[in-house]
């Protein structure tokens, strides 16, 4: 495996405030030549860690990136900017590692066919946000070709700013207020901005989360189904919110119920491989 760690604002210096530095972590496989002369391209996953707009979870970092490299894909850990970075930071960056991935693609042997995004709690809300909102215009403003990717991973994800049902410490770290007003509501619920284009998903849930309200996956999977989007959805019934890998890798303690929904990963291979980005 090779590793780098790339500074987003070493390429587009125009990103975001002086003070941040979203950076990537690529894990790419170390026999490039190799797969140049095979013309070998791999699939891409692009992993957004959660943390409520506050952080971003180490624990659902690599952990995951480990888990993508022996399926045959190129990952890209992005450590994006959080509060008090507030919207569209975290967005553009996103836009700027796809360019990246574009830019370089013969080089890294990426397939652009097929990238897919993976997000966690709040990587969640962002995963769906860039999904279903690559192309507005905080976006285009800096990156006017800006790509949409081919298939979101959505686990236990931030979807609304609805009040009743939303995770309400990630939209103030978002947006730096407390008032959320309904125009806000409308536009950061990424279950309200889906379209008939909006790239197939993948969600996961566990109804016990008091976190993250398990129906913030049900209205995401909802919206799909209205707008006859391909998706597949799980909810396990036993776990706390921030599972990652459901295993020991990220969790001092697992229980037989929490055991029972590190499934997750298996059956998204499978749909990986149902949509057609893995043989």
């Amino acid at each position: 495996m090779k590793y780098e760690v790339l500074h987003l604002k070493d390429y587009y210096p125009f990103l975001g405030e002086d003070n941040c530095d979203p950076t990537v972590e690529a894990y790419l496989p170390y026999n490039m030549t190799e797969m140049h002369r095979e013309n070998d391209k791999r699939p891409c996953m692009i992993v957004c860690p959660g943390g409520g707009y506050g952080m971003c979870s180490q624990r659902e970092s690599e952990p995951i990136a480990l888990q993508f490299l022996p399926q045959g894909y190129n990952v890209f850990t992005i450590t994006y900017s959080v509060a008090p970075h507030r919207f569209p930071t975290q967005l553009r960056e996103v836009a700027a590692l796809m360019e990246l991935i574009y830019k370089n693609a013969d080089e890294w042997n990426c397939d652009t066919e097929k990238i897919a995004i993976i997000g966690f709690s709040a990587g969640g809300h962002l995963a769906a946000h860039y999904s279903t909102m690559f192309d507005c215009k905080e976006v285009r403003e800096v990156f006017p070709e800006s790509k949409s990717v081919n298939a979101s991973v959505l686990c236990y994800p931030v979807i609304t700013a609805d009040p009743d049902h939303a995770h309400m410490g990630s939209f103030y770290n978002l947006l730096g207020k407390k008032d959320i007003s309904n125009e806000d509501i409308e536009y950061f619920s990424c279950d309200r901005n889906v379209k008939d284009s909006t790239p197939p998903a993948f969600i996961w849930h566990t109804a016990e989360d008091t976190c993250v309200p398990v129906m913030n996956s049900l209205l995401y999977a909802k919206a799909c189904s209205e707008h006859k989007v391909p998706f597949e959805l799980h909810i396990y019934p036993f776990g706390g919110h921030g599972s990652s890998t459901c295993d020991a890798q990220t969790l001092n303690t697992v229980s037989t119920g929490l055991a029972h929904a590190n499934v997750w990963l298996s059956s998204l291979k499978n749909w990986l491989k149902l949509i057609g980005f893995t043989k």
